[in-house]
C-alpha cells in the first residue's frame, strides 16, 4: 500500500492575503502586524498582494473578515488582535465571541483564516508572544492557502475522471 503525502508548501508568491488588525491594545497589535508582514514578505508574498484593514477591536474582526471573504479576492485571511484579561467578565466574552466568529468565516466561506488574536492574562504575556504569533499567522495563511488550492486541484481532477 502506498500512502500519498502532501508536504507543506510555504511559497507565497502569487497569493493574495487579507489582514484584519484590531486597534485595541495598539502596541501589541502593531507588533503582531510587523512580524506578520515581515514573514509574509520572507515567504514571497508581494506588498501589492496584501490588503491590511484595521477595526476598533477583536469583536469587529469577524465582520471585516466576512466582507473580505465575500469579495472572493483573497487566498487566505489573517486576524490580528489582542484580548488582555481585565477585572471583569468582558475578557471571556470578547475572547470567545471573536474566536468563534473568526472560525466561522473560514468554515462558511471555505477560505483559510489564520487566527492570531492573542488572549493573555497581562500585557507582558502579550508582548512576549506578539512577534512569534504574528510570524506564525503568516506561515499558517500561506500553508493553508496552498493546501486549499492543492485540494481543489484534486477535486477538479476527480471530477474529470
Amino acid at each position: 500500500m502506498s500512502v500519498g503525502i502532501y508536504e507543506p508548501d510555504f511559497e507565497g508568491s502569487g497569493l493574495r492575503i487579507g489582514i484584519v488588525q484590531a486597534r485595541f491594545n495598539e502596541d501589541v497589535c502593531h507588533g503582531l502586524r510587523s512580524a506578520c508582514l515581515t514573514e509574509l514578505k520572507h515567504l514571497g508574498v508581494e506588498d501589492e498582494d496584501i490588503l491590511l484593514v484595521s477595526v476598533p477591536g477583536a469583536l469587529e474582526i469577524p465582520l471585516a473578515l466576512q466582507k473580505m471573504a465575500e469579495s472572493g479576492q483573497f487566498d487566505a485571511l489573517i486576524a490580528l488582535g489582542a484580548v488582555i484579561r481585565g477585572e471583569t467578565y468582558h475578557f471571556e466574552l470578547v475572547a470567545n465571541e471573536s474566536g468563534r466568529g473568526i472560525t466561522r468565516i473560514g468554515l462558511d466561506f471555505g477560505i483559510p483564516v489564520a487566527n492570531a488574536v492573542l488572549t493573555t492574562e497581562n500585557d507582558e504575556q502579550a508582548e512576549a508572544r506578539m512577534a512569534a504569533k504574528g510570524a506564525d499567522a503568516a506561515r499558517v495563511a500561506v500553508e493553508m492557502a496552498n493546501l486549499a488550492a492543492a485540494m481543489e486541484e484534486l477535486t477538479d481532477e476527480a471530477d474529470e475522471d
